[in-house]
């Protein structure tokens, strides 16, 4: 049992030291899951003084008003011989053997705190005893409830303090050592009261009466004692504290005791239950339920801890590595970030991650939905295939074919497949910009660092834009070199219709019949069906070889040649990490580095048993 004690004593005080008091962090708290006993008392219900008879030593504050303004985490060591002293986690390397200074210490500490007024805090204050004439035993002494605030507190003290004291008590593993003067009604008793409110069975509430030598001639606590009237779990004890006088006088501790044990074992009244009674019988039963305690909370303390340690690693592991100091590691830490987005990115083109298949829709789909539409049958119609023979033959009609005609309406056909083509390079533009958007909303350290998102977005569009504008040219280049350059074949193989060269019976504007023109129609419609066939092929070529390729290769390439050229200081701007995330992930490790040091602790007990 005492070594499970001094477990807990030293896994509380990596608590403590770590920041893990019961606070109200969103961190989580191994604080809460160790057994614990709270002292709760109202003012001048002599909970003081039932520490120091435990302890046996004078070393706490005295004075009027609230004079315990910080819980105290009292650890008591006992040891087999040699000077009792204190210690302090604030200062881990200087021994009080004048418990005089202990007592001033606290003051200051508290101060040092709160400041010279008289408000409260919930950092405790870390304080350890070594005495061969003490328990194994840890106790938390809290402010002493009060109903009225004094001179230089504020108005709502009443409150905070209930609060604070309920923070402690309402905790499932803590054990409340409730402290109530003898010499006043029970049921008035702040200690009871805030007790039954957070343990309404008492079955983690063992009761103290004090100040039993102080009640009024003819009255006695037998009934409170023998537990008729305010039933607990566990017995009532009974303890007679040093007097005021005896205080004043310097009565020491040895003494007291001894005149404590005299009066219940020669009282009529509590002579037949003077064996469990006293500071001196508390303090073992203390230690030896929290002993018990403890031991039951073992496995699921474990248990508790490796849950932990797994979730505070995975959300280190989400918030990343903190930023380098150096120019040289920041520079690492940007082109790392910057290639894990592009390799996203990528993963997004391959079919690894979703999206690519958006830009095969778009040829597979758009591009001939939209050359459907362009319904060339229109485009040559009878009038407008003999304005533009007529307009090709000028003053004088052709010999043999309307060459200059076909050119002419080849080309004022082809050139309405222009838009579509845009429109396709544009689409897979849009599809290009939405999966650099996802890709940076995916790539997680990016998220820490505000700047550097903006300036990879920045960066990422800028090479896209270029890339659009770039694919544009070569898609309609693919158009003017068909407009260009027609396939002779294709025309040579036509009937040809030598018959029309020109009939001087005819008008010089009704040079062809409406057959001939259809079938010029027809020949241009077959032509250009066949070039649009080539197309839908080529066009989807050169946007993958312009915008999907060259992304793919070259996306961040100007970004990192600007990148290169930046100072130390400038490199750091784009590592803006939110201070929240900073302190969050300071946060993490600190409370890791607790659960860690835990599980190697109650390894330790563990194996050893």
């Amino acid at each position: 049992m005492e070594t499970l004690i001094d477990l807990v004593n030293r896994l509380q005080k990596a608590c403590t030291a770590l920041g893990d008091f019961g606070d109200e962090s969103s961190l989580p708290t191994l604080w809460d899951a160790l057994p614990s006993i709270a002292v709760v008392g109202g003012q001048s219900s002599g909970k003081s003084s039932v520490l120091e008879s435990i302890v046996g030593k004078d070393f706490l504050p005295r004075g009027s008003g609230i004079v315990t303004r910080r819980p105290l985490v009292l650890q008591l060591h006992k040891v087999e011989e040699g000077e009792e002293y204190a210690e302090f986690a604030h200062l881990p390397r200087k021994k009080f053997t004048e418990f005089a200074a202990v007592r001033k210490e606290i003051s200051d500490e508290t101060d040092r705190e709160t400041g010279r007024t008289k408000q409260i805090s919930s950092v405790p204050i870390y304080l350890s005893i070594y005495s061969p004439n003490v328990v194994n035993l840890t106790l938390i002494d809290l402010p002493g409830l009060t109903k009225v605030a004094v001179e230089g507190q504020s108005d709502n003290i009443v409150h905070d303090i209930e609060n604070l004291v309920r923070s402690y008590i309402e905790k499932p593993n803590c054990i409340i050592l409730a402290v109530s003067p003898a010499n006043q009604d029970l049921a008035t008793s702040d200690a009871i009261k805030i007790s039954r409110e957070v343990d309404p069975k008492g079955e983690r509430t063992f009761g103290v009466l004090t100040k039993i030598d102080l009640m009024d001639q003819g009255t006695d606590a037998v009934d409170i004692l023998e537990g008729n009237s305010c039933k607990l779990k566990f017995p009532w004890i009974g303890v007679v504290n040093r007097s005021q006088a005896d205080i004043n006088n310097n009565v020491d501790m040895i003494s007291a005791r001894k005149r404590e044990r005299e009066y219940f074992t020669n009282s009529p009244q509590y002579g037949h239950l003077a064996n469990r009674m006293g500071s001196e019988h508390l303090g073992n039963v203390l230690s030896k339920h929290l002993g018990s305690v403890i031991k039951s909370r073992i496995p699921g303390i474990q248990s508790l801890i490796s849950r932990t340690i797994l979730d505070l690693e995975t959300e280190l592991s989400r918030l990343g590595k903190p930023v380098a100091v150096d120019s040289g590691g920041k520079l690492y830490l940007i082109m790392e970030i910057c290639r894990a987005f592009d390799q996203t990115f990528k993963e997004h083109l391959d079919g690894i991650r979703p999206g690519g298949e958006k830009v095969y829709g778009v040829f597979d789909n758009q591009l001939p939905a939209a050359l459907k539409r362009l319904q060339f049958d229109k485009l040559l119609s009878m009038d407008n295939v003999r304005k533009l023979i007529t307009e090709a033959d000028g003053y004088q009609p052709h010999l043999i074919a309307p060459e200059q005609g076909y050119r002419r309406l080849i080309e004022s056909t082809l050139v309405t497949i222009k838009p579509p083509a845009e429109s396709v390079v544009d689409a897979v533009h849009g599809i290009l910009k939405d999966l650099v958007r996802k890709s940076i909303n995916e790539t997680a350290e990016l998220k820490q660092y505000p700047s550097l998102k903006v300036e990879v977005m920045n960066a990422a569009g800028e090479s896209l834009d270029r890339m659009r504008i770039e694919s544009k040219k070569a898609a309609l280049q693919l158009i003017d070199m068909e407009s260009s350059y027609l396939t002779v074949d294709f025309f040579r193989k036509l009937p040809q219709d030598i018959e029309k060269g020109g009939n001087p019976t005819h008008s010089i504007f009704d040079r062809y019949d409406e057959a001939y023109l259809r079938r010029v129609g027809s020949n241009v419609l077959s032509y250009v069906h066949m070039v649009v066939g080539t197309l839908r092929h080529s066009i989807p070529k050169s946007v993958v070889y312009c915008q999907v390729r060259e992304a793919k290769r070259s996306l961040l390439d100007c970004f990192f040649t600007e990148l290169g050229a930046k100072e130390g200081r400038q490199l750091g701007k784009l590592l803006d990490e939110d201070p929240v995330i900073t302190q969050r992930r300071q946060n993490i490790a600190k409370r890791l580095e607790l659960y860690r040091a835990a599980q190697s602790e109650i390894d330790t007990v563990v194996w050893a048993k």
